[in-house]
């Protein structure tokens, strides 16, 4: 897979050649680039027919892929007083809304269906290449100039008389246009296979620890039984008050929902910290969010966040025997399923938004453990696979990155492919 910005070779499209400016190129308003007047969709879609014509809404953009079964249908009464709207294979679609800017490309799947309100239907005119537009709309120079035209300040949107001011290039030649596509299409198949190397891999891991975590899957070399035990008889709570000085740094450690992990939050001041009380985390600890357990905020404190502070909104518990348990083992397990079912077992409250952690009642509930080697095991198959897909994180967001940087100077002519004559 090609990875940098040397395109002399790109799957076999010819070679690429450097020009100061593009004086071939047109410079138009995105009203006039198309055959067809940009407008969104419909206003009021009504029941939910299962019978009816799908429509893409605003959220269905969000995913990039869109499902076509669980579309919204409208009847076909309403579909066609707005048929205008309804889509064929190279129509735009753009969120004028949520995610302004969001694009996709209207594939033989997609065609015939509507679509609403926060939504536009852009369709190319014949000297336009509609791949060539569908890059164009993302690149960086037609972005910042998308985000002029953004109106409102919580509920932001750009309207239909703004999108069309928006001014794109392109080159004069049609074979031109659609070499660019091709380079930046084979970008998005790559990106694309990565992305799904990654959801393996993230399914994958999912599956080890349902399996590992809960004994169903062993090692060959461990055969004795995991004990069941009481959290109280396995976990101790830790408190190290920080003593207060105004004119201290303190560096604060918040906890992300979904066993997001630890994050620093912010640094202040004594002074500036209205509540003067403080608590030392350390490495090792394990941190539980009282109002947000529910929602998975708890974690390991690490190396990175030793000596960090946190507020009294968090329990810290460590191992009462490290020949018993491993915290790391116990981070794994906070991550399962059944665990998230304890802590609201152990909750209180009315509404889930308001439930208030009892860590007493916590500690008289039970897990069950293997010996202390075999957690390790777990522990590092665990890590390998994490780290695994965190490496494939970061080629993908480099990726990326220099696909972004391609397109700014491919989609603007600083960069030129010969066209096939």
């Amino acid at each position: 897979m090609q990875t940098s910005l040397e395109l002399n070779k790109v799957q076999g499209h010819n070679q690429v050649m450097k020009l100061n400016s593009p004086s071939d190129w047109c410079e138009e308003e995105l009203g006039k680039a198309v055959k067809k007047k940009i407008r969104y969709g419909i206003v009021q879609t009504g029941e939910n027919l299962e019978e009816g014509v799908p429509c893409l809404r605003v959220i269905d953009l969000e995913y990039g892929i869109i499902d076509k079964s669980k579309l919204i249908k409208t009847s076909v009464k309403i579909s066609q007083q707005y048929r205008d709207c309804i889509l064929e294979v190279g129509d735009i679609v753009f969120a004028l809304r949520g995610e302004i800017g969001k694009v996709i490309l209207i594939d033989e799947n997609l065609a015939g269906i509507n679509i609403t309100r926060g939504v536009a239907r852009i369709s190319a005119k014949s000297e336009i290449d509609s791949n060539y537009l569908y890059y164009q709309l993302q690149s960086p120079s037609v972005k910042s100039k998308i985000a002029l035209q953004v109106n409102g300040t919580s509920l932001k949107e750009i309207p239909i008389n703004g999108l069309k001011k928006v001014v794109i290039s392109s080159p004069k030649f049609l074979q031109e246009q659609r070499a660019i596509a091709a380079i930046l299409s084979t970008w998005d198949k790559g990106i694309e296979k990565l992305q799904q190397l990654i959801t393996a891999k993230q399914k994958r891991k999912k599956s080890l620890m349902q399996q590992l975590l809960t004994g169903k899957k062993r090692f060959k070399e461990f055969t004795s039984e995991w004990q069941e035990v009481k959290y109280g008889d396995i976990l101790k709570k830790v408190s190290r008050p920080v003593i207060w000085d105004d004119e201290e740094l303190f560096n604060l450690i918040s906890v992300r929902r979904r066993s997001g992990g630890l994050f620093h939050r912010e640094s202040l001041y004594g002074y500036q910290i209205l509540t003067k009380s403080l608590f030392t985390a350390k490495a090792g600890d394990f941190l539980i969010s009282k109002m947000q357990i529910l929602h998975g905020a708890s974690g390991l404190t690490t190396e990175e966040f030793d000596g960090m502070k946190i507020s009294g909104s968090y329990i810290s518990v460590v191992a009462k025997n490290p020949e018993q348990l491993d915290m790391e083992f116990f981070s794994w397990l906070s991550k399962l399923p059944y665990f998230y079912h304890q802590t609201y077992i152990a909750s209180c409250g009315v509404h889930i938004e308001k439930m208030t952690f009892d860590f007493k009642t916590f500690l008289k509930l039970s897990t069950h453990l293997p010996s202390t080697e075999e957690q390790r095991k777990i522990v590092n198959v665990l890590n390998a696979s994490d780290k695994e897909i965190e490496t494939l994180q970061q080629k993908l967001s480099a990726l990326k990155q220099q696909k972004k940087g391609l397109m700014q100077k491919l989609l603007t002519g600083q960069v030129r492919v010969k066209r096939k004559l």
